[in-house]
């Protein structure tokens, strides 16, 4: 009697496997959106395509159909959020439940730990988030590996006229017109600072993802009229060593709360999410 052993069919390394492409439904289509839904539509990240835009004014010249967000939830696997923390609030548990991903611009939101908490039961759809403009992210989530973080200092310093904000007193919005040189603003934790500048102040939420601890992060916010470009410094210790990070970059023109590098930051992320070829860093 003879017997024969099954062989396994040779694999073609040749050709790289194929990955479903992940429909995007964009919201908001200010600075940081127009950016990235042209860089989708022009194809910039392989496996993703640009399904619609969600935005709560009338587009006219929008590369992609503008959906209500139910409808979006309906033909989109991936929603990415670049429209503030108030749209992550108000709906990224609900995309969440319909089994729909997201990646989330608008970090301040999630320094909200009741929000936090239901996200992390929310699914079957995952939750992401993009540094935004700020770097070494991945050094301080790896140092927690090593053990906590003793100390964290965050310090932003904006133009005077993006720092302005509703609950200012008269006092400290007359130091805001009339500086001639730095003044400090608030000085408090990441837990607290991105809700008193829900547009400015991302990137303090971003470094208290990385750290797991908003109260550990303590955030300095000055107002420099002779800040041509934003600066961000990180300044952390452990009992591992000490790391400190400078970035300075050149606010965005229709939005200069914002800097320029904010939507390319996105898109990374975005690359990361639907699955990069080649080299990944």
């Amino acid at each position: 009697m003879t017997t024969t052993t099954d062989r396994p069919t040779s694999v073609d390394r040749t050709t790289p496997p194929t990955r479903p492409v992940r429909r995007i439904g964009l919201v908001g289509w200010g600075a940081i959106g127009r950016v990235v839904g042209t860089a989708l539509t022009e194809g910039h990240i392989p496996g993703a395509e640009l399904t619609c835009i969600i935005d709560n004014r009338p587009l006219v010249d929008a590369p992609a159909p503008q959906l209500s967000f139910e409808d979006a939830l309906a033909v989109c696997d991936l929603i990415v959020e670049a429209a503030g923390q108030a749209v992550v609030r108000e709906w990224a548990e609900r995309v969440l439940d319909s089994g729909t991903d997201l990646l989330i611009a608008s970090t301040g939101a999630l320094v909200d730990p009741e929000l936090v908490d239901r996200l992390r039961a929310a699914g079957p759809g995952r939750v992401y988030f993009t540094g935004g403009a700020v770097g070494g992210l991945d050094l301080l989530q790896a140092v927690r590996g090593l053990g906590a973080l003793t100390s964290v200092r965050l310090t932003t310093t904006k133009l005077p006229a993006t720092l302005h904000q509703p609950w200012m007193d008269a006092e400290l919005t007359e130091r805001l017109r009339t500086a001639t040189g730095p003044v400090e603003v608030m000085r408090g934790t990441a837990r607290d600072v991105p809700v008193k500048f829900p547009k400015s102040t991302n990137v303090a939420a971003s470094v208290a993802l990385a750290t797991g601890d908003p109260d550990l992060v303590e955030v300095v916010v000055v107002a420099d009229p002779a800040a041509t470009l934003t600066r961000h410094i990180i300044e952390a210790v452990g009992p591992h060593g000490t790391y400190r990070f400078e970035v300075a970059h050149r606010p965005d023109a229709t939005n200069p709360a914002t800097s320029q590098v904010v939507p390319h930051a996105v898109l990374r992320s975005l690359g990361a999410v639907v699955g990069r070829a080649g080299l990944i860093l």
